[in-house]
């Protein structure tokens, strides 16, 4: 089945501190940050078209799955760099060369899996941005790139 259905299913029936969100990320429009395309969960937190706003504060898991598609093969390492904003500031970043191999073929897909664990305050922004948005897959697997947010507990 799909990945991100069967999370989504879960996330469902998982007992949260009372705010979570499972939403599809595409991407971005006008800016650089990803685009918030399709809500699966927003339980205590905003969904807006670019970011997620807390509205209870506490310690939170932030987590995202990125599937990349790289429709020709470069001899030359591409970088890609994922990084989670808190109001507009880097949080945490993921840094990862993406290097053709001698077998590479026309098409060559990669998937990046981002987890943060953090304190988060009430109205603090929660984006994502990525340096080569182009990659991102969209058309294979489409579902498959989320963001999510689970509050984890009260305090640190």
């Amino acid at each position: 089945g799909n990945t991100s259905e069967d999370y989504l299913r879960i996330l469902r029936n998982v007992p949260t501190q009372r705010a979570a969100a499972y939403v599809r990320v595409s991407n971005p429009v006008n800016s650089s940050k990803l685009s918030l395309v399709e809500k699966g969960i927003c339980e205590d937190i905003q969904c807006k078209s670019e970011e997620l706003v807390i509205r209870k504060q506490g310690v939170y898991l932030i987590y995202c799955h990125l599937n990349f598609h790289f429709p020709n093969c470069s001899n030359s390492p591409t970088d890609l760099k994922i990084e989670f904003l808190v109001n507009d500031k880097v949080d945490r970043q993921t840094l990862s060369t993406w290097c053709a191999s001698e077998m590479c073929q026309e098409k060559t897909f990669k998937t990046l899996f981002q987890l943060h664990l953090t304190y988060l305050n009430v109205k603090d922004r929660i984006s994502v941005t990525l340096n080569h948005p182009k990659f991102l897959n969209e058309i294979s697997l489409p579902n498959e790139n989320v963001l999510g947010v689970l509050r984890y507990s009260d305090e640190m």
